[in-house]
């Protein structure tokens, strides 16, 4: 059923064709240049890795999101991280750049992974680019987790999406106050989707 609905061809065909009707250059470069860099790549769940940008566009374009450079950054995000290819060698502008940029979560010098998770939340409302992708990454990723993460990810996700993810919707959305009903659909799914999962987590531990 799964791979019916998340049809990787199909998708890509869609994205393609809206992004050339509304002469998304952005979008259909990085497009094209995201299913050649996730070739061969899979996801924890077993689905080939290039379906997880692809939702994630569909899922934007399905919002009413029709900037150039977010679509962009979100069809990106993970090419930096997962691919080992620099910001500089994206073929798009340097908005998306920077989104794709922002997204790429990194440890610096001197800082634990936690304060390296304080900054990097700190910095995606700043870019709105960044923001929205990491909004709909993560909407994506807690409704595929209870198949491939373990019980000790899975709280983990938790926490982080509670502490630093739902917090900051509240920021991008007096930054951008246009895409209020986007917003709130991102925050409803998000939540509802943790809160049932924490349930389950927490029913199967009463029961042991």
């Amino acid at each position: 059923m799964s791979s019916a609905i998340f049809n990787a061809e199909k998708m890509y065909t869609y994205i393609r064709g809206f992004a050339a009707a509304l002469e998304m250059q952005q979008t259909l470069r990085a497009l094209a240049f995201a299913r050649e860099k996730h070739k061969g790549q899979f996801r924890k769940g077993g689905d080939p890795y290039i379906i997880h940008p692809l939702t994630m566009a569909c899922s934007a374009l399905s919002l009413g999101i029709r900037d150039d450079n977010v679509v962009a950054t979100i069809l990106l995000h993970d090419v930096c991280e997962d691919c080992a290819t620099p910001p500089e060698e994206l073929p798009v502008n340097d908005r998306v750049k920077r989104g794709v940029e922002l997204m790429t979560f990194s440890i610096m010098d001197g800082e634990t992974k936690e304060s390296a998770k304080v900054r990097y939340y700190n910095m995606l409302p700043s870019c709105k680019e960044a923001a929205y992708t990491k909004l709909i990454d993560r909407c994506h990723n807690v409704s595929t987790m209870a198949g491939a993460f373990s019980k000790e990810k899975l709280i983990a996700y938790i926490d982080e999406t509670r502490r630093f993810v739902i917090p900051m919707i509240r920021k991008i959305k007096e930054k951008y106050p246009d895409d209020t009903d986007a917003l709130f659909v991102l925050k409803y799914h998000i939540v509802s989707v943790v809160d049932a999962i924490d349930c389950t987590i927490r029913t199967c531990e009463g029961e042991m």
